[in-house]
């Protein structure tokens, strides 16, 4: 059963990225607004924003890197949402596969994609002067939280993806995702926002999140964030998996 499930989702994943490969644009797209936000806030506001003695760029890029995943995992949606009106999720249903191999196709496109995404976004932060001393242990730890926050975002990305009326309501969700980092630690330290701002900031999952990769990759001690962060996403995760298979099973049933 579990070869079976292996095989299954391995061919469904290949067609899903051939799909990518032949539209490179969404690539292109989930970076453009990351790098255009980078952009602004270094070259334009960067000057204006306390951030300690390290470049401000070394600051944001944790929080720019969620919104890249942010961002991506609009079109896990859309494209679930474009199966589902197509009618390609009841061919596949139709043949001998493992249904949950369908789901798990588009979720491991999902994590391909969001890698390229953010392997992009890095190389374009260091064109504008981005640098780390952190060592390979604090970089796979990195790409470890990383990982794990693409997951939980493309697991609650399936709900809307197989539930949706429209396109345009299936990668909708994203849009407060995408902004939820600017009410974060990512941009600007807590402290200076007012009070009820600043509770809801320090005690929501980005922040946790953001301050793990920044002390990650400069190379400072982690502290109880990193467990914050683990205990967020684990949870989010949990979640969202057993509200999108259950969507999953309600449509195809």
């Amino acid at each position: 059963m579990a070869k079976r499930f292996f095989g299954d989702s391995t061919v469904l994943l290949g067609r899903s990225l051939r799909h990518i490969a032949r539209s490179p644009d969404t690539i292109i797209t989930t970076s453009l607004m990351p790098i255009a936000m980078m952009l602004l806030f270094v070259y334009v506001f960067g000057g204006a924003i306390r951030s300690g003695e390290e470049k401000y760029v070394n600051y944001m890029l944790p929080g720019i890197l969620l919104i890249t995943i942010a961002s991506g995992i609009s079109y896990t949606a859309f494209r679930l949402f474009l199966d589902m009106q197509s009618g390609i999720f009841e061919r596949l249903q139709s043949l001998p596969i493992a249904r949950s191999s369908v789901l798990w196709a588009h979720v491991l496109t999902s994590l391909v994609a969001n890698v390229i995404s953010l392997v992009v976004v890095v190389l374009v932060a260091l064109l504008m002067g981005f640098r780390s001393g952190a060592g390979v242990g604090a970089w796979l730890g990195v790409t470890g939280l990383l990982l794990l926050f693409t997951l939980t975002l493309t697991w609650i990305a399936v709900i809307p993806g197989l539930s949706a009326k429209t396109g345009d309501g299936a990668s909708a969700f994203s849009f407060p995702l995408i902004f939820l980092p600017f009410i974060s630690s990512a941009f600007v330290p807590t402290d200076t926002m007012p009070g009820p701002v600043r509770a809801f900031a320090e005690h929501q999952p980005v922040t946790s999140i953001v301050d793990t990769v920044r002390s990650l990759l400069t190379e400072q001690p982690v502290g109880n964030d990193v467990w914050t962060a683990l205990a967020w996403c684990v949870g989010i995760l949990v979640v969202a998996y057993v509200l999108a298979v259950n969507t999953y099973r309600r449509k195809i049933s």
